[in-house]
């Protein structure tokens, strides 16, 4: 194994934007879901008319389907993801826009999500034809929080977020049937700290004050473990989430 200063300079110099994970390929693992979200995504897409994806990131999720519908429509906030979702999902027809805001009203036949930071119902049910499809998987509650308490301590108020019973209320509140809730608890591994330095960048609200110098020694202590064959250990938790107008 390179040393602890090749292993973390490399991962502070590596890109992290978009959703493209293949910087982990070797050196860290976790397990997927079982209900296949990208072969859901791609089945439904194939059957409706119209279709929104929320939160899109560089279009790399999205873009695993074969075929999208007549009218295909992505957003995404971060400047340097949505010009990454443009040059990626433009050739194929998609329209990228930062937000919902100027979307129309009742405009869409499914509205699908990946990881969305905080679903807005009242925009999801806003843009949705009646009897349009909603179909997300969420992160959910404490996810990855062994590796994340690692660095900031015991988060017993964020370990309660992300709730999905929660998350099926607000929908519900909103307009929303929820027609189907299912949650798996999955393990992840990480075998080197230029591993765990990338998964921090790039997913900043994890340890949101991250850098190398103000976390050095606890990232020591992980590189000693790993040197040592044991891997690093943390668990996601995900939810599938389906609703109907």
């Amino acid at each position: 194994m390179r040393s602890f200063e090749e292993l973390v300079a490399e991962a502070v110099s590596a890109d992290v934007t978009g959703w493209d994970f293949s910087y982990l390929d070797g050196r860290a693992t976790e397990e997927r879901p079982p209900w296949r979200y990208v072969r859901l995504l791609a089945e439904r897409l194939a059957t409706v008319g119209s279709a929104l994806d929320l939160d899109t990131g560089g279009g790399e999720v999205l873009d695993e389907s074969p075929a999208f519908p007549s009218r295909m429509v992505v957003t995404e906030a971060y400047a340097p993801n949505a010009a990454r979702a443009r040059a990626r999902l433009g050739p194929r027809g998609v329209e990228v826009v930062a937000g919902t805001e100027d979307l129309p009203d009742a405009s869409f036949d499914l509205v699908t999500s990946r990881h969305p930071v905080d679903p807005a119902w009242v925009e999801i049910h806003r843009v949705l034809r009646p009897g349009g499809r909603y179909l997300g998987q969420h992160v959910g509650p404490a996810s990855a929080f062994e590796l994340i308490e690692h660095f900031l301590g015991p988060q017993p108020e964020a370990r309660r977020g992300r709730d999905p019973r929660g998350e099926v209320a607000d929908a519900e509140a909103a307009g929303l049937t929820v027609t189907d809730l299912r949650t798996a608890r999955l393990r992840m591994e990480f075998f080197d700290v230029g591993a765990v330095v990338w998964i921090l960048r790039a997913c900043v609200w994890w340890v949101p004050d991250f850098s190398v110098e103000r976390y050095e020694p606890q990232l020591r202590s992980l590189d000693a473990r790993m040197r040592r064959g044991e891997p690093v250990v943390a668990h996601s938790t995900r939810h599938l989430l389906q609703a109907r107008r």
